[in-house]
């Protein structure tokens, strides 16, 4: 274990809680834009219902905050390129197509760094990845680092195809990893090559100056009077090259990783306190990644990490899942729904667990307590809420406003922006199906149909057929006529859904404080955090819970 440094300060549970409080009371207005469902926008008159200003007001005043954000965006992007760039080769050496797409990469680069510093500060060995899905992080943890993991997954498919998927990294990370130490040979013998042919123009230059000197000054010099010199300034050169060699290797430190950070580089920028005893922390993770990194490559462990298949909820044993259960880091990364939840309660009923790094996701998939109330339920651990605070209160957000939670709006303010069209025709849908068929509640979805259809006409057509629904008896002219009747409104469900994904952080933020405090409120944890661990561009659930229990 790492020697004990002060851990950075963060908000305690009574400045959350004042948070949660000003956050509710905005959400209390707000919540209803955020449930309403697109589908229904024009049958219930949603517009009119829940905004008082024109679709022109709020369209200019969002796409001004919009701008501004892109803006910002841009200019932290213009100081991150070297980084960006540099991320991008060394992407590249492991062909990301064949194992990975960019935006995994990207995830797994970040995550798996910091879980590595979180597992040097404990001296732990052990991860158990929950959700593990394709087995990308589990992969990179026990291959990179050397760590022992577990990845658990509900899919039997997944835990066969995360072993086959395994199988071929491995072969293709060994075959890197020769190729790189050749790479890196070869630079140190040109380097060296290209130094000798320097210095010996360099000792050509001397001895002719020397020459020159000695005979106009009638002085004598012996070649050792230079040639000393000459020669400690090349060793010299060359140990200098070789060190910056070993300090940045081409090789595996750098396969896919750019830098090595410490657990400090992730924190709340306002949360780091600098001071003697985290540079000397600093330095000794750095020595112990270099000793795993040893040992990571001299291990020919088979079985170094181990997919498995299980369904864990918040009373799953681990014991009765992994035999060898010793002190661990948890970790999840885009854990869906209930399973982020049930990450936290895992980690902190067990006492072998010491930290957790959890990132969810699939909001819209969380059972939520407040939701049905008036429906008998045996169900006693939630998804959402877990905080005494918003238990207190009763809080439900509900599924529309959670699954709108899911937008993006770094995207959208970066003009990657909604499918204002598609949106339309479903709503015009809903209408159409509504007046002509009667059916006001459609328990069926019509799916991606939109790009498979070449007009609205088809649409509607496709759509129909899909539903079970008699297409036959509505003319062209019928499906035109609401086409016609609602195309002038289409700015309002633009504006709409422009409100929803400008309301989409307050959502998120609200389930991801109820999951800080919940942690706050465990006794035998010392600290604890939400950390924005990737690009928000990238990865729009960027947002890591992390926490740290005593150590004993």
């Amino acid at each position: 274990m790492a020697t004990a440094c002060p851990l950075p300060a963060t908000q305690d549970l009574p400045t959350l809680h004042a948070k949660l409080q000003g956050l509710l009371r905005f959400l209390r207005d707000a919540l209803p834009i955020s449930n309403a469902h697109t589908v229904d926008f024009y049958t219930e008159s949603v517009w009119e219902k829940l905004v008082d200003l024109s679709p022109e007001t709020v369209l200019a005043a969002l796409k001004r905050s919009a701008a501004e954000a892109e803006a910002e965006a841009e200019a932290g992007f213009s100081e991150a390129r070297p980084l960006v760039e540099a991320e991008a080769r060394a992407a590249e050496n492991l062909k990301p197509v064949e194992f990975m797409n960019m935006k995994k990469s990207h995830e797994v680069q970040a995550m798996s760094q910091l879980i590595c510093s979180i597992t040097d500060y404990y001296g732990v060995k052990q991860v158990i990845d929950l959700g593990s899905g394709k087995g990308y992080l589990s992969s990179f943890l026990s291959l990179k680092y050397g760590l022992k993991v577990y990845g658990i997954d509900s899919s039997n498919t997944n835990t066969h195809g995360a072993k086959e998927r395994n199988r071929k990294l491995k072969k293709h990370w060994k075959h890197y990893h020769t190729q790189s130490r050749v790479d890196v040979n070869g630079v140190a013998l040109k380097m060296a090559k290209e130094r000798k042919v320097q210095n010996e123009i360099k000792y050509n230059a001397n001895v002719e100056e020397t020459y020159n000197n000695s005979s106009a000054n009638q002085e004598k010099m012996s070649p050792s009077d230079y040639l000393s010199d000459f020669s400690g300034s090349v060793i010299s050169d060359i140990r200098k090259q070789m060190e910056n060699l070993h300090a940045q290797p081409h090789g595996e430190d750098n396969l896919c990783f750019e830098n090595s950070f410490s657990l400090i580089d992730f924190l709340p920028i306002n949360a780091v306190e600098t001071n003697s005893s985290s540079q000397i922390i600093n330095r000794e993770i750095s020595e112990a990644n270099k000793e795993r990194r040893k040992l990571a490559s001299k291990s020919n462990e088979s079985n170094i990490y181990s997919p498995l298949t299980s369904f864990i909820t918040a009373d799953s044993e681990l014991h009765d899942i992994i035999k060898d259960l010793e002190e661990c880091l948890m970790v999840g990364l885009h854990t869906c729904g209930d399973l982020a939840s049930n990450t936290l309660r895992i980690f902190a009923s067990n006492s072998e667990i010491k930290g957790v790094c959890s990132v969810g996701c699939c909001y819209h998939l969380l059972s939520e307590e407040f939701e049905n109330e008036h429906k008998e339920c045996m169900q006693e651990k939630w998804g959402f809420p877990m905080c005494h605070y918003l238990k207190e209160e009763r809080w439900c957000c509900g599924r529309n406003a959670r699954m709108s939670a899911c937008l993006a709006l770094e995207r959208v303010a970066l003009g990657q922006g909604l499918p204002t069209e598609s949106l339309f025709y479903r709503a015009v849908l809903q209408d159409i199906i509504k007046d002509c068929y009667g059916i006001t509640k459609c328990e069926q979805h019509v799916g991606k149909i939109y790009s498979k259809c070449s007009s609205f006409l088809d649409y509607v057509r496709k759509s129909l057929k899909k539903l079970g629904l008699d297409e036959s008896k509505l003319p062209e002219k019928i499906i035109m006529d609401y086409y016609e009747k609602y195309k002038p409104r289409m700015d309002e469900l633009e504006a709409f859904n422009m409100l929803k994904v400008f309301l989409a952080p307050c959502i998120e933020t609200l389930i991801l404080l109820d999951r800080l405090c919940y942690l706050k409120e465990q006794e035998d944890i010392a600290w604890s955090a939400l950390v924005k661990l990737f690009d928000p561009v990238k990865s729009p659930r960027c947002y890591a819970v992390i926490a740290l229990k005593k150590q004993q």
